[in-house]
This record gives C-alpha cells, sequence and structure tokens, in this order.
C-alpha cells in the first residue's frame, strides 16, 4: 500500500481516527489532572578531591575521579544512608508507614522495606566533567520531599565521616594493643641487658674494651721488650762463659780497666827491676807480690762480672715470664670482655629492634588516633534543597502532547486493520493490485481534485474485454468505491 492509499483510507475513516486521537488526548488530559501531583526537591552537593591533610591521601591517587564519584552515587543510593535518614527524621514511628506496610502484606524487616520505600523515589546524579553531584526526592508532599533531600546529603556526610573515622578507631584500638605488646617486649630487653651489663660488670662496653685493648697492646710491647732483653743477656752470658776476659761486659767495665792498667803498669815496671836486679831482690818480690795481688782482683771482678751478667740473665728471663704471664692473662680478659661485650650486643640490638617497633607503633597508633577524632571531610552542600513551589510531575503539557501523538498512532493501525478486514477499491491501484487486471483507462467524475490528485475518485473503469471473459466475478464501473466479492 502507498501513502497516497494509506491517505484514502484515513480520509474514508476519518471520523473513527478522529475519535479515537480525541479520545487519548483527553485521556492524557484527564489523567494528568487527576493524578495526584509530585513535587520534586533538589540537593547540590560538591565532592572536594584534594589531599587530606590528617590522612595525608587522596581519592584521585586511590582511583579515578568518574569512578570516585561513581562511588560516592552508589553510597547515597545505599541502604546504609536510607537507615541513617529513617533514624534521623524517625520514619519507622511514622504511623502511615507502617501502615503502607502493613498494606503491602508486613513481610520482612519493616527498617529494610521502609529504607527501600525511601529509595524508590531518590534519584542521585554526578554532573560531567565536575565533582557535584545532585540528590533528587520526589513526593507528594512538598516538605517531605526537601526533608528528605536534605537528610539524604546530610546522612551521606556523616557516613563519610564515619567510613573514616570508624576503620582509624578500629586500627587505634589495634595499635594500642600491639603497642602494649611492644612495650613489654621493649622492657623486658631493657632489664635483660640491665642485668647483663651488672653480672659483667659492664656499662659502656666501648670504652671499656678499647682501655683493655691499650693495655694488651702495653704489655705486647713490654713483652717483646723483655724478650730482646732475655735473649741479649742470654748472649752476653754465653760469651762470658767462653771467654769472659774478652767478654763486652768485662772489656767494658771500669774497675777492670784500671786494674788491667795497674798490671800492665806493674808488668812494665818489673821488668825494668829485674834487668837491674836480680829474683831475689825484694823490690822484685814486691812487684811480683803486686802483680799476683792484682790478677786476683781482676779475677775475681770479672767472676762478679760474669755473675751479674748471670743474674741479669735470670731476672730478665723472670721479667719475661711474668709479663708473659700478664700478658697472657690480659688477652684472657680481653677476649672474655668481647666474648661479654658480643651477648651484650646481641641483648642491645634487641633493645634497639624493639625500640624501633615500639616507635613505629606508637607512631601509627597516634595517626590513627588522630584519624579516628577527625570529623571533617570533603564533601560541601552548595544548595540546600527547599519547599517545591509547582509539582514536578505529572506534567500536563506533555503528557496532551504524548496522549495526541499516541492517539494518531493508535488511530492509524485501527483504520489500517478495520481496512484491511474490510477491503474496499478506493483507487486504480487497488484494481491493478487486488485483482491483478490492467487498468487501460478511466471517466473521471466531475469533483475538482486537481489540488488532490490522490484523492480523485473514478467515474468507470475500462477493462480490456480478454480480461473480463476470463475473470469469475463482478467488476464494479461506478465511480464510488465498490467492494471486492
Amino acid at each position: 500500500m502507498s501513502f497516497s492509499d494509506f491517505l484514502r483510507v484515513i480520509q474514508a475513516r476519518w471520523k473513527l481516527a478522529a475519535a479515537i486521537v480525541i479520545t487519548m488526548t483527553a485521556v492524557a488530559l484527564v489523567g494528568s489532572l487527576v493524578w495526584p501531583k509530585k513535587y520534586t526537591a533538589k540537593s547540590v552537593l560538591m565532592i572536594d578531591l584534594k589531599v587530606d591533610p590528617v590522612a595525608g591521601t587522596s581519592a584521585i591517587g586511590v582511583m579515578p575521579s568518574a569512578a570516585y564519584l561513581a562511588t560516592q552515587v552508589d553510597i547515597i543510593e545505599s541502604n546504609h544512608v536510607a537507615q541513617k535518614v529513617i533514624q534521623n527524621l524517625q520514619l519507622d514511628a511514622n504511623e502511615a508507614m507502617r501502615a503502607e506496610w502493613e498494606k503491602a502484606g508486613a513481610k520482612g524487616d519493616y527498617q529494610a522495606w521502609l529504607a527501600q520505600r525511601l529509595l524508590k523515589n531518590l534519584k542521585v546524579e554526578a554532573a560531567r566533567e565536575s565533582n557535584v553531584v545532585e540528590i533528587s526526592y520526589e513526593s507528594i508532599d512538598p516538605k517531605f520531599a526537601a526533608a528528605l533531600a536534605n537528610n539524604f546529603a546530610k546522612s551521606y556526610i556523616d557516613a563519610t565521616v564515619q567510613f573514616k573515622t570508624t576503620p582509624a578507631k578500629q586500627y587505634s584500638d589495634f595499635f594500642e594493643a600491639r603497642a602494649n605488646l611492644a612495650r613489654q617486649k621493649l622492657e623486658a630487653a631493657q632489664n635483660r641487658l640491665a642485668e647483663a651489663q651488672r653480672l659483667k660488670g659492664i656499662v659502656v662496653t666501648d670504652e671499656k674494651l678499647d682501655a683493655e685493648t691499650a693495655k694488651l697492646n702495653d704489655l705486647s710491647s713490654q713483652l717483646t721488650a723483655s724478650r730482646g732483653a732475655v735473649a741479649d743477656a742470654s748472649s752476653r752470658k754465653a760469651q762470658a762463659l767462653q771467654n769472659s776476659d774478652a767478654s763486652p761486659d768485662a772489656m767494658s767495665n771500669s774497675l777492670l780497666l784500671s786494674l788491667r792498667g795497674d798490671l800492665s803498669r806493674a808488668e812494665a815496671k818489673l821488668d825494668e827491676s829485674l834487668e837491674r836486679y836480680g829474683d831475689n831482690h825484694p823490690s822484685i818480690i814486691e812487684l811480683r807480690a803486686t802483680i799476683s795481688s792484682i790478677k786476683e782482683k781482676i779475677r775475681r771482678e770479672t767472676g762478679r762480672v760474669g755473675s751479674s751478667l748471670s743474674a741479669n740473665s735470670q731476672i730478665s728471663q723472670s721479667k719475661e715470664a711474668a709479663l708473659q704471664s700478664a700478658y697472657n692473662e690480659q688477652r684472657d680478659k680481653l677476649l672474655k670482655l668481647k666474648q661479654d661485650r658480643n651477648e651484650l650486643l646481641v641483648i642491645e640490638r634487641e633493645v634497639s629492634a624493639a625500640q624501633r617497633v615500639f616507635d613505629a607503633i606508637q607512631a601509627r597508633q597516634s595517626q590513627m588516633n588522630l584519624e579516628g577524632s577527625n570529623n571533617q571531610n570533603n564533601v560541601v552542600i552548595l544548595n540546600s534543597a527547599s519547599e517545591p513551589t509547582s509539582p514536578s510531575s505529572p506534567r500536563i503539557g506533555i503528557n496532551t502532547l504524548l496522549g495526541a501523538v499516541l492517539g494518531l498512532i493508535v488511530a492509524a493501525f485501527t483504520t489500517m486493520a478495520i481496512e484491511l478486514s474490510d477491503r474496499r477499491i478506493r483507487s486504480t491501484s487497488d484494481v491493478v493490485n487486488l485483482l491483478q487486471i490492467p487498468v487501460i483507462g478511466y471517466l473521471s467524475s466531475h469533483t475538482d481534485n486537481s489540488q488532490r490528485p490522490w484523492l480523485k475518485k473514478p467515474a468507470a473503469l475500462l477493462y480490456p474485454m480478454d480480461q473480463i471473459g476470463h475473470s469469475g466475478r463482478d467488476l464494479p464501473t461506478q465511480g464510488t468505491a465498490g467492494r471486492l466479492h
């Protein structure tokens, strides 16, 4: 069916189409006038995404801005916020709400049903490329709508504060318990360190260790020098035993040098006297006695030098042994001191580690206490909802227009359905399409439809004779539309 055929059908059944359009428009108009009026109150919030000065974090660092705002919208539309609204307005004590719940069957929890009942009329939208969130609430009572919109905004702000402070308080309690354990461990480690220092007599480990090390180094130097002295004394003693007269000590002894000088002079004088006197001369005898006396003195003095070297060697060896014993004792003392120091260092490291853990937990606990007591939030109410003066629904003009448009559509489908159930010939195209017989011409009526050719009615139709002979049906020949048989 072409568009011109469709217009002919509408023209033929215009009364039915007009009745349908008028009826549906009237129904939409009357329904809009009779339907209860609803009012929408709107509250506007601005969510700041800057860094929290207390926690030191930002929502942008956690998730993108769009995702963060979408999360906030979900929070506003959650049962948690709705329950807060119910508590703030004491809606659970409202008799009308309870009667509506009982009328609905009183199934489930009343608080949950009431929260869902409130959320049905709530609409939350986040503006694009902005941090603004709009909270709209629709109700038949304008005051109730404004109260609900403002309370949802307030409850959301309270919820954001609660979401920050409640975990912080829980973490604060956790850190407090851990801090008590860490404090006990620190005190136990400090007590062990103090007891170990008391038992070992070490207060300042590094200073005492340095002093004992210096003492050991001094003993080591003395022992080395003593060993050198013992070696020197032993060498002098051995040389003196081999040839006491040629030993360095004997050669450097002043008394022996003097006696040797006296001996040389006495021997020289004896030689001179022997040239003049005989062996039995008193001068010769006296000189020989003097020489013997001098030699005896030299022998005795040489023996004393040898004895002195032996005594000196024994003294050096005794001193070496004493120094060696003192060195060994000091070394053992230093080794024990180092062992004690290592044990104390282990305990000191335990104390330091316990102190670091305690300080870290204390810092975290202080931070959590600060965050738990922070009642500030990053949400600002830009516009509070006020009581609306005009209803938001129903919209009479829009509803009437929609009723008219819907009426036109229903009218078109209805007329076409009726036309298809009772098909009639309204143009030459109907004959060609429905009877499958070509039309070679038609006589137009006296009606002037030059301006609307698609509505022109033929006065008579001319058919080919060969087609008429083979047709088993009556053909209309008048200008008015005929019914097909």
